[in-house]
């Protein structure tokens, strides 16, 4: 086909939607010119930090269902998408352009590389062969449908004409203006995958580092969860204090990150059942020292705080415990109660819950449903995800879905 006979589809957002898309689409036809715009200096930045540089690629979770469960908003649309290419289509998506990934024991997966620049240099190789236009420093101001045609209003006050257009921005303000403007309802994003922080608890001071796996709850609400949990210099963190943040991205944005964390760091027990077995530790171990004699698991430098915290004194042994002193310490171990007072980024990595309505959206095409010949992938969306490669598998799923729509136009003609 002659370059004037040519399709024409840009892609807005030089991130990892984007230059999936690109690669898939390019790879699929030729019957298409493909322009990338990068409103910043650089492309796929977020893929270069994600995994702390390792680039935590998808999850081995290999059925839509029980995958689409790690999604606080967009489930019930992953899960028909995810029918139709999910993490193993991933896997062997990468492996046909020779990168292999790897299952690490948390189920995440790498590139066996463990470096992000693998990622990005298979991206980069694909659309340097197939002719794919990059144009950095240039992003859209405005999107106008004219008959069949979208006619883009670029920052450097040019315009470009297209057949398509696919919107891979990730969670963009000026993107969001520019949809809203159109016509499409934007949910206003919030902060998702953050850290809690917590200051000025004696319980916690010096105690960065310390791990272990516990039950954390907002107080008077239902969000909860359970897992591995981490103390660190600003407060808390750890998968479990990130699925809270993330299922809870709405809610603790409205109650201003100001809450009650309650914590048990004996999740196997209720506090009626812990105290019952501090009594038996207590009756059992009755000329042995508290602080030395470790229980339920918990590191040694939290076990010696919660003690001393309970009234326990160094040297007190397990005997010469008060009923008082037993009750106060069944509670700062399985009731614990802490004063969070904002949050703070998860590492280098940022994920918002909000984006273009979904109801808006042919999950089947990822084609708009008010404008023809728009299409949307990744974070633009209201999609989010728990941390473990989530995010990125539905940014690989949307873009993919999105090229066989655009694809699907013009195959037949």
């Amino acid at each position: 086909m002659e370059q004037g006979n040519k399709k024409r589809l840009v892609i807005v957002g030089g991130g990892a939607a984007g230059f999936f898309a690109a690669n898939v689409l390019a790879s699929k036809t030729d019957a298409v010119e493909i322009i990338m715009l990068e409103r910043s200096p650089k492309t796929l930045s977020k893929v270069k930090i994600s995994g702390g540089g390792r680039c935590n690629v998808t999850h081995a979770c290999f059925s839509a269902g029980p995958l689409s469960k790690n999604y606080p908003r967009g489930a019930n649309r992953l899960k028909k998408a995810f029918k139709h290419f999910q993490p193993q289509d991933t896997i062997d998506w990468f492996k046909e352009r020779g990168v292999e990934l790897k299952t690490e024991a948390d189920n995440r997966m790498f590139p066996t590389t463990d470096s992000s620049q693998t990622i990005i240099d298979c991206f980069q190789k694909g659309v340097i062969e197939h002719g794919v236009q990059v144009r950095k420093g240039l992003g859209v101001q405005s999107y106008e449908q004219e008959g069949e045609k979208w006619r883009l209003s670029l920052t450097d006050g040019s315009t470009l004409t297209t057949d398509f257009v696919l919107v891979a921005t990730g969670s963009d303000r000026r993107t969001f203006e520019a949809l809203e403007k159109l016509g499409h309802s934007i949910v206003p994003p919030v902060p998702s995958l953050f850290t809690f922080v917590i200051k000025n608890d004696p319980r916690l001071d010096g105690l960065s580092g310390v791990a272990m796996p516990a039950k954390v709850r907002v107080a008077g609400s239902k969000l909860q969860e359970e897992g591995p949990f981490l103390i660190t210099h600003w407060g808390v963190s750890g998968p479990a204090i990130l699925r809270l943040s993330a299922w809870g991205a709405k809610e603790l944005h409205e109650k201003n990150y100001t809450f009650t964390l309650q914590t048990n760091f004996a999740p196997e027990f209720h506090f009626d059942g812990l105290r019952e077995a501090l009594t038996s530790i207590k009756e059992e171990n009755n000329k042995k020292k508290v602080c030395g004699n470790t229980q339920f698991g918990l590191p040694s430098r939290l076990w010696k705080r919660l003690t001393e915290i309970s009234g326990i004194p160094e040297e007190m042994r397990w005997g010469d415990v008060g009923k008082k002193q037993l009750n106060k310490l069944a509670t700062e171990i399985a009731q614990g109660e802490y004063q969070v007072t904002g949050k703070a980024t998860f590492k280098d990595e940022f994920v918002t819950a909000g984006g273009v309505d979904l109801p808006e959206v042919n999950f089947s095409t990822m084609e708009s449903n008010i404008f023809p010949n728009l299409y949307f992938a990744g974070e633009v969306l209201n999609i989010d995800a728990i941390t473990g490669g989530f995010n990125f598998q539905a940014a690989w799923t949307t873009a993919w879905l999105a090229m066989q729509g655009v694809a699907s136009k013009f195959e037949h003609e």
